[in-house]
C-alpha cells in the first residue's frame, strides 16, 4: 500500500511489528471508550462502513506508484470526521489487510508499517481536532481553515511515517526517491479539503444520521455534549 516490498528486510522489520502494536492496541483503547459511549453495534457498524471505504480507496480509486511508495486518495481526514476516530482506525487496519490478504499478498510484510503509517497520523488530527475546533461546534459546521489543517496534518504524518522507514530499510540514498514521493503525496492536499466539506454539507443536509449511530456524536454534536 504505502510501502513497498524490499523497503525494509530482514531483523530491521521487527520494529514495524513493535509501532503497529502499539498503534492497534491504542485504536482498541479508543474503540473500547466509544463502545462505553455509543454501543458496541454503532462502532461494529461504523467500522464496518469504514473498511469498506478504506478498501474503496485502496482498490478501486487511481493509485499511481511514486518513487518508494504509491500514492493513494485515502480521505483519512474525511473518516475521522464522519465516522470517529476509532472506527476510522478500525477501517483502515482492516482495509489494509483485507488488500493483503485478497488483492495484494506481496505487501502483508510490510502490514506493520503500513498500519503505523496510516494509524498515527489519524490519532494525530484527533488529538489536533480536540485543540483548534471549538468545543461548541459540530463538525458539519467546519469551514476550509479546519479541514485544510486536518488534512495536511494527515498528509504529512504519513509523508513523515514513509520517510522514516525508507531511510530506517534504505539510508540516505534514497532520499531523491522519497523526495519525488512526498511531493507527490502531498498534492492530495488541494483535493481532500474539499471532499471533506462535501461530505459535511451532506450529512448536513440529512441530520436524521445523527440519531442512526452510523456516524460520530461529534459530527452533529457538540463536544460538550
Amino acid at each position: 500500500m504505502h510501502i513497498e516490498p524490499g523497503v525494509v528486510t530482514g531483523a530491521k522489520i521487527a520494529l514495524s511489528y513493535a509501532t503497529a502494536a502499539g498503534a492497534m492496541l491504542y485504536a482498541g483503547k479508543l474503540a473500547l471508550r466509544e463502545m462505553r459511549a455509543r454501543g458496541i453495534g454503532s462502532v461494529l457498524a461504523r467500522s464496518a462502513i469504514a473498511t469498506a471505504a478504506v478498501f474503496t480507496f485502496f482498490e478501486i480509486f487511481p493509485h499511481h506508484p511514486v518513487g518508494v511508495s504509491e500514492v493513494h486518495l485515502i480521505l483519512g481526514s474525511s473518516l475521522f470526521l464522519i465516522l470517529g476516530a476509532a472506527p476510522a482506525a478500525i477501517g483502515l487496519a482492516l482495509g489494509l489487510l483485507i488488500q493483503g490478504l485478497f488483492f495484494a499478498p506481496f505487501d502483508l510484510p510490510q502490514f506493520g508499517m503500513n498500519v503505523t503509517t496510516l494509524l498515527v497520523p489519524l490519532f494525530g488530527i484527533a488529538a489536533l481536532a480536540r485543540r483548534i475546533i471549538p468545543a461548541d461546534t459540530p463538525y458539519v459546521d467546519l469551514g476550509y481553515r479546519h479541514t485544510f489543517a486536518l488534512s495536511v496534518a494527515f498528509q504529512a504524518g504519513i509523508v513523515s511515517w514513509v520517510a522514516f522507514w525508507v531511510l530506517y530499510g534504505r539510508g540516505l540514498g534514497a532520499l531523491p526517491e522519497l523526495a519525488t514521493f512526498a511531493g507527490a503525496y502531498m498534492l492530495v492536499v488541494l483535493i481532500e479539503p474539499l471532499v471533506d466539506l462535501a461530505l459535511l454539507a451532506g450529512a448536513k443536509a440529512i441530520r436524521g444520521l445523527g440519531r442512526s449511530g452510523l456516524v460520530t456524536r461529534r459530527l452533529f454534536a457538540p463536544a460538550s455534549s
